[in-house]
């Protein structure tokens, strides 16, 4: 099966480079060095992965990002970046970047990201199969959609979010370190930023739980991670 990527990036080198690389790995891939241009393509174009650039002519990366996870439907997203400091990494996770990979960077690697991305999306995609509808004491988890609902109330959620709520749905009372979570849900192991676990599931129980403080549905097990509450009951 060939896929479809999309790479924004304003090095014709590099870009070309990873464009012939990712034939080796039967994908197709356009090519925008600008970062409105690359919106603009992506709104008219289907797209398995997206490969963004930091900075970025028109638009910088953090920006095409956002605009990119308030699209509807789910694309991985990773980013390329010159920069090396924790803060720009973990501002391109917290915007919605799915994995990073700091410039200067070796094909292999990029390459290994790429086809795990890849592989997360289609695990993703299988779990929607089976699972259409998740039901949990007035949470609603509709897959085919991506929506949740409280009671009749749309929540609004990113496609992180989404999938994190997702993957605790499918696996109640399943216990999870904040590394597993990185592995499973961002599709690497970010060493060192545990705290975009943190930051996620606090959004996250800010809109599905009547009581932040007291949450009822993703539950702090202290000193090893998370879980999903295995006495609720799913229905379909």
């Amino acid at each position: 099966m060939t896929r479809r990527v999309l790479i924004i990036e304003d090095n014709a080198d590099i870009a070309r480079l990873v464009q012939l690389h990712l034939r080796d790995i039967h994908c197709e891939a356009e090519i925008a060095a600008d970062g409105l241009v690359g919106l603009a393509q992506f709104k008219h174009h289907p797209y398995d992965l997206v490969i963004l650039d930091l900075m970025l002519p028109g638009l910088d990366g953090l920006e095409v990002c956002k605009a990119l996870r308030a699209e509807p439907g789910y694309v991985p997203i990773l980013m390329l970046t010159a920069k090396s400091s924790e803060l720009d990494r973990v501002l391109g996770l917290e915007v919605g970047a799915d994995d990073y990979l700091t410039k200067p960077f070796s094909i292999p690697e990029l390459m290994a990201r790429i086809k795990a991305l890849l592989r997360r999306v289609d695990a993703l995609r299988t779990t929607t199969k089976i699972n259409e509808m998740l039901q949990f004491n007035g949470l609603t988890i509709d897959n085919g959609k991506r929506q949740v609902h409280i009671g009749k109330r749309e929540v609004k959620l990113t496609a992180k979010e989404f999938e994190l709520l997702l993957h605790f749905a499918s696996h109640p009372g399943h216990v999870y370190t904040r590394t597993q979570l990185l592995d499973q849900i961002w599709g690497y192991s970010h060493d060192g930023y545990e705290h975009t676990v943190n930051s996620h599931i606090n959004r996250l129980r800010s809109k599905i739980e009547n009581d932040p403080t007291q949450p009822q549905h993703i539950l702090t097990v202290w000193g090893v991670g998370y879980k999903f509450n295995d006495a609720e009951i799913a229905t379909a």
